[in-house]
């Protein structure tokens, strides 16, 4: 019996790992640094023995190396930069992908390792390999941030907006750039169905960063979060095609050398665009003809002048149509005992349209680091945005009842008629703006290390500095009212003068000048022995000659990762004052005025966190990566706004001031072998005051309501879980399965043109989605040599998708319509959101 003990005891320990032979397992991938493409022929090896592998075609790699060692990974190959990454400890049977983008001899640049995703800074980067076969409504990169991104959430508009909101902001308070430009977008946007296709398009992008907030002093002046999207630098010939209900799109990329000379390389980038959303419109309330079209076409060239001076260009054309001439509406809601139906016929239609258009180039200095530790960009660029906004529609309504009792005979039927009337609305809304600007900026890094019993530090400072000119030219014309009637009566009611409900006429010229610069330093200190740690600290300063307000902002961030704990955890925080400048609309109150005084919002943010790296499984541990954030933000000079499905209308004042707190979690990583998952929880709460308003809320049975110091902002949502998993058949990789699933709090709202007191006294129903995608690979190119006489030979990689979006087919609100009873009694009435919809889509790449 002992002896049986001792066997039985032997294997478990065995099976575990505790063998002096037990392994780990490295994989990932190797692509040129400056393509984005898959290198061949590299070679993978621990320094100091003989394990050794190679990369394939498509650049993939795996080795096996010994368990609980520190070692060091070596990638070589003729033509590129010899690299060395230092390898934490794995345990037993643990699983780690490390990706790194190869940097070529004569590149000025060094190697990234993606497998780490904490940028400098608490930048969130994430590249796009994963994401395009995600199911998406809008087929905009946007959409998909809610699913990786912390603190972020799609706001009201639900599937059918790009819009975002970060950590209690607005939409209007993100950074957007791309290769250092900063993008703008339409300022006449009401709903999520007039939405197009926004700038950052997926096929081109090589990677992205995100911060949700605490973010450096090079970034621009928003209060909320970074986007930092940067296109792919081609060295070869490569495109792809894409196709679905719902639109499709194409690219190119390349490079050509004119001359023998190989530091003269002309590298293009070029994709298109086209998307329409009438399938998916088809399931809403309201019937008619939907006719939306929305097309985008842009291009990136560089061309290197030598080896350290880089010309670009970066163009964008958009275009988006939307015709709509509605018929009827069908909306059921209310309780079981008490059942309503809205029931309109419509008449007129809506005609809009909205062209923008961005070119922007820029001149790069980037010598080689040995010889001169300095880089130097200039940029310029202008953006124009043609806005048209037509429509004339009446609708006749009528608020009914409903039988709701199952065994009535008259079941189902309309049993009373509690209101009726007339609603005219009538818009002539254009707007031309016109952006340009010039931009210098710099940095220079000095670098100092030494070493003593094996045991290494480094220091170094990284100085940057910017200066920005912006010239700002918007004409603005507003004609729109709107008529109501109820029961034949005419509101406002006045015996002597018929009166319209709401009447908007104004016309805005606006221009002005604004000037911006920055200063910040990073320091980092990494000792083998002990850690690493980065303290950025930094300012930025702004002027805007309209309301001759001058502005300075410093900023500070702090990174550490100690080297030699058991646990892989980094810590971070950042503080610092974020100061928003209006822009036109921020400027426009209520009544369509333009307020020249209106003052920089203002806001002061604290950030703290860590990022905890570890492994999870027990016969083939994996690499996870958790996320920790807690914020608070302290918000004064606040112009208060409302939101009315994607519009965010503004007071026009610095009238409020609040707060926002709370705490984003990310897990994400191989739950499934290969594929990478994420699951992101938020809390948040988001309370303003109206100054000189004495708040109250609504309690059933007061007529008075309850006296509060604060209501909830317009964005302020308690909760919202969202996930985007991936899976596979079992030994069939090339059947996938992509799940996109998002559970909040509904948002707040309140009651039409009613007292400041009660602001935002309600709250939409909480809003759950699932969309899923089902993905069969078709064709791989490592097949070629098999199949022959396959009919996608011709291609690199194809997929077909079977998409179903709203899986569940639960009506989300996106509004409410106010209906007002011959009782005096108003009903809001919601305007739900898309329902459930098949889509296929077909993907090929060459």
């Amino acid at each position: 019996m002992k002896y049986n003990l001792l066997f039985v005891f032997a294997f478990f320990c065995f099976a575990n790992g505790f063998s002096q032979d037990a392994k780990a397992l490295l994989t990932g991938t190797v692509t040129d640094a400056l393509s984005d493409q898959p290198v061949d022929f590299v070679t993978v090896y621990l320094k100091n023995t003989t394990t050794a592998t190679e990369t394939d075609e498509r650049g993939k790699w795996r080795l096996e190396i010994p368990a609980d060692q520190r070692l060091i990974l070596s990638f070589t190959r003729i033509g590129y930069k010899e690299t060395n990454i230092d390898i934490e400890p794995l345990p037993a049977n643990a699983r780690q992908q490390i990706d790194i983008a190869f940097p070529p001899e004569d590149a000025s640049i060094e190697v990234i390792v993606k497998e780490n995703r904490i940028d400098q800074g608490g930048m969130i980067r994430e590249e796009m390999s994963e994401m395009k076969l995600l199911p998406s409504t809008t087929g905009n990169l946007e959409s998909i941030l809610p699913h990786i991104a912390l603190g972020t959430s799609s706001g009201s508009g639900g599937e059918l907006t790009s819009q975002y909101n970060v950590r209690g902001g607005n939409y209007d308070e993100n950074l957007v750039y791309v290769n250092d430009f900063e993008v703008y977008r339409p300022q006449l946007i009401r709903a999520g169905q007039q939405e197009g296709l926004t700038f950052p398009n997926i096929d081109l992008i090589q990677n992205l960063t995100f911060s949700s907030g605490g973010f450096e002093a090079r970034y621009g002046d928003k209060q909320s979060s970074v986007l930092d999207i940067h296109y792919k630098r081609p060295e070869k010939f490569a495109a792809s095609l894409s196709a679905s209900m719902l639109g499709g799109s194409g690219h190119v990329e390349g490079s050509w050398l004119p001359g023998s000379d190989k530091y003269k390389k002309l590298r293009y980038l070029v994709g298109a665009r086209y998307k329409t959303t009438r399938y998916l419109l088809g399931t809403l309330d309201v019937t008619g003809e939907y006719a939306p079209n929305f097309t985008d076409i842009q291009a990136y060239v560089t061309y290197d002048l030598n080896r350290e001076w880089q010309l670009g260009f970066l163009g964008n054309f958009n275009r988006s149509e939307f015709f709509f001439k509605p018929e009827t509406r069908s909306t059921a809601f209310g309780l079981i005992n008490f059942a309503l139906e809205l029931f309109s016929v419509f008449e007129g239609q809506e005609l809009d349209d909205f062209t923008n258009a961005m070119g922007g180039v820029s001149l790069t200095y980037l010598p080689d680091r040995e010889k001169n530790p300095m880089f130097l960009k200039f940029l310029a660029s202008s953006y124009r945005s043609d806005e048209n906004e037509r429509f004339d529609i009446i609708g006749r309504y009528s608020l009914r009842q409903i039988e709701s009792g199952l065994g009535s005979d008259n079941f189902g039927e309309v049993i009373a008629e509690l209101g009726n009337g007339t609603q005219h609305q009538f818009v002539r809304n254009f707007l031309d703006a016109a952006v340009t600007n010039a931009e210098f900026r710099g940095g220079i890094e000095f670098q100092k290390g030494k070493e003593e019993n094996g045991d290494r530090a480094t220091k170094s400072h990284f100085v940057q500095w910017g200066l920005k000119y912006q010239r700002e030219d918007i004409r603005d014309k507003i004609n729109e009212w709107e008529r109501l009637d109820s029961a034949g009566y005419s509101l406002p009611y006045d015996t002597t003068k018929l009166e319209v409900f709401n009447v908007l006429k104004t016309q805005n010229d606006v221009g002005s000048n604004r000037f911006q610069a920055f200063l910040q330093n990073t320091y980092t200190w990494r000792r083998d022995s002990v850690g690493e740690m980065k303290f950025s600290l930094g300012a930025r300063a702004s002027y805007w000659d309209l309301n001759k307000e001058f502005t300075f902002t410093p900023r500070a961030q702090f990174l550490y990762k100690p080297l030699n704990g058991k646990k892989d955890i980094s810590w971070r925080l950042a503080a610092g004052l974020y100061f928003q400048p209006p822009f036109y609309r921020e400027l426009r109150s209520f009544k369509g005025v333009v307020n020249p005084k209106v003052k920089s919002q203002k806001s002061a943010h604290i950030v703290g966190g860590l990022t905890y790296d570890f492994f999870m499984g027990k016969l083939s541990p994996t690499k996870f990566r958790f996320i920790l954030e807690a914020y608070y933000k302290q918000l004064w000079d606040v112009v208060s706004y409302e939101i009315d499905n994607v519009r965010i209308r503004y007071s026009g004042e610095n009238d409020a001031s609040g707060y926002v707190a709370g705490l984003d979690l990310r897990l994400n990583g191989e739950f499934v072998p290969g594929v990478e998952s994420w699951f992101n929880l938020s809390f948040l709460q988001a309370r303003e005051r109206l100054d000189g308003v004495q708040h109250k809320t609504r309690e059933i049975g007061s007529v008075d309501g309850k006296d509060v110091k604060f209501v909830p902002r317009p964005t302020d949502q308690f909760l919202q879980f969202s996930t985007f998993f991936q899976d596979y058949l079992p030994h069939n990789e090339a059947f996938k399965m992509n799940l996109g699933l998002t559970i909040g709090t509904g948002l707040p709202f309140g009651v039409l043109n009613d007292n400041r007191e009660f602001r935002n006294a309600y709250r939409f129903k909480p809003y759950h989605r699932v969309d899923i995608g089902f993905s069969l690979r078709l064709f791989d190119e490592s097949k070629r040599a098999e199949k022959p006489k396959h009919p996608l030979r011709f291609t690199k990689a194809s997929w077909i998708s079977l998409e179903i979006f709203n899986l569940m087919e639960v009506q989300n609100e996106a509004s409410r319509t106010w209906i007002k009873t011959i009782f005096e009694q108003q009903f809001a009435i919601p305007n739900y959101l898309t329902s459930r919809r098949v889509n296929l889509r077909f993907r090929a790449e060459f």
